[in-house]
């Protein structure tokens, strides 16, 4: 699909905070899809999630996530891809954070569906994936995550 356009929108503390607490004791590869200035990766590493990695094309946004990783002694810990998430491969992630608009959401659900293993997870904020139930919710309003097992959403779709 043509990549659509999403404006840069940092998560609140908030936010990052709910996200993080539905992949509270979950273990491997966490990615964020579009992960800004880097605070979800940062606070994916500092809680454990390893290896904790973001994808996201705006290079201003990659300059900053670095920087923060770096002054959070993080550099060499955590990685910032300029990759385009419709082109990597999801099949080895287990934990997977998306903070991006409602557009992005139906193509990301097919691609999501297709790659990733049963045991993976997904976190969703700011608005959810229109099709899927999610197996647990935290939050409320603008703070509101939502939190999708693939073999859960698998088994909904048969």
């Amino acid at each position: 699909p043509v990549p659509p356009q999403v404006p840069y929108q940092p998560s609140s503390p908030r936010q990052v905070a709910n996200a993080l607490a539905l992949l509270r004791g979950r273990a491997g590869k966490t990615v964020d899809l579009g992960s800004g200035d880097g605070r979800l990766v940062l606070e994916a590493h500092r809680q454990g999630l390893r290896p904790a990695l973001g994808y996201e094309l705006n290079p201003w946004l990659l300059c900053l996530a670095n920087y923060r990783a770096w002054k959070a002694g993080y550099h060499g810990k955590v990685s910032f891809l300029k990759k385009d998430l419709w082109k990597v491969n999801l099949s080895d992630c287990h934990n997977v954070i998306v903070f991006l608009a409602p557009s992005v959401k139906p193509p990301l659900a097919t691609k999501l569906l297709a790659e990733l293993p049963d045991d993976a997870r997904v976190v969703a904020g700011r608005f959810p994936f229109p099709s899927w139930t999610p197996s647990s919710t935290l939050g409320q309003g603008l703070e509101q995550v939502w939190a999708y097992d693939m073999k859960e959403v698998r088994r909904e779709a048969q």
